[in-house]
């Protein structure tokens, strides 16, 4: 069977086309922009990298949990309405805006806000821009933008990785950062969801070695290393 086939859209299901409609595809799910309003994008499980058979590659115990726990759609969404519970409108300074859970012909998709730059592309990953472009006044104030609104809220996160992070640009440069990916605590015992004092100093940790991810991708770039896997999008990718 082909990985990358689809059912039929349903009745009221949103067709997406095939997997080559994509823009693009991480490790889990693909992403199509929202045929009903371009501001918006859906996310897909990958036909290839559904929950059931992601469980049967876990050991135990990892194995004994519930097959919904290995939906990133689902997780995503949890982790953004708790986020959005805690913290209110201004983690939407943060991270883009989810509009919910949507049938489509690949199955449940998560619909998103898709950050683009003024002139209508779809924004680059920081990865990417700052592989292209380097630093800049612009990009520093940005960051220091971000950084601070990050820990004055204490958003929840793994480390804040530079291929889920986009970089909004207008014509004067580098605007807004915001984190398509990596959120909530990862903690077994996640205690800082309830203690806004540890998410703060959580969220600090974070920025500090984002900033350190960022001297090291710079570092590569100079040394002419290669650029890795994640984070890329080619020129056609953001003209969607």
């Amino acid at each position: 069977m082909n990985p990358d086939a689809t059912a039929p859209a349903g009745a009221g299901a949103v067709d997406l086309g095939d997997a080559g409609a994509a823009f693009t595809r991480g490790g889990n799910r693909l992403v199509f922009v929202d045929p009903r309003d371009a501001r918006r994008c859906i996310k897909v499980l990958r036909p290839d990298r559904l929950p059931a058979s992601k469980r049967r590659e876990k050991g135990f115990p990892k194995n004994l949990k519930p097959v919904s726990a290995f939906d990133d759609n689902l997780q995503e969404i949890r982790v953004y309405e708790r986020i959005v519970r805690a913290l209110g409108e201004q983690a939407f300074c943060c991270i883009p805006r989810i509009h919910g859970l949507v049938a489509t012909n690949f199955g449940q998709g998560l619909c998103c806000d898709l950050v683009r730059d003024d002139d209508g592309r779809v924004s680059l990953s920081l990865k990417q821009y700052l592989w292209q472009h380097g630093r800049s006044v612009q990009l520093d104030e940005a960051l220091r933008r971000f950084s601070a609104r990050w820990c004055r809220l204490g958003v929840p996160s793994r480390n804040l990785l530079l291929h889920n992070m986009v970089i909004q640009c207008s014509a004067a440069g580098p605007q807004r950062l915001l984190v398509i990916d990596g959120l909530g605590w990862p903690d077994l015992l996640p205690l800082a969801w309830y203690w806004p004092a540890m998410a703060r100093r959580k969220a600090a940790r974070k920025i500090a070695l984002l900033y350190q991810a960022v001297d090291t991708l710079l570092e590569r770039r100079d040394a002419e290393l290669d650029f890795g896997f994640h984070g890329w999008l080619e020129e056609g990718q953001r003209r969607v």
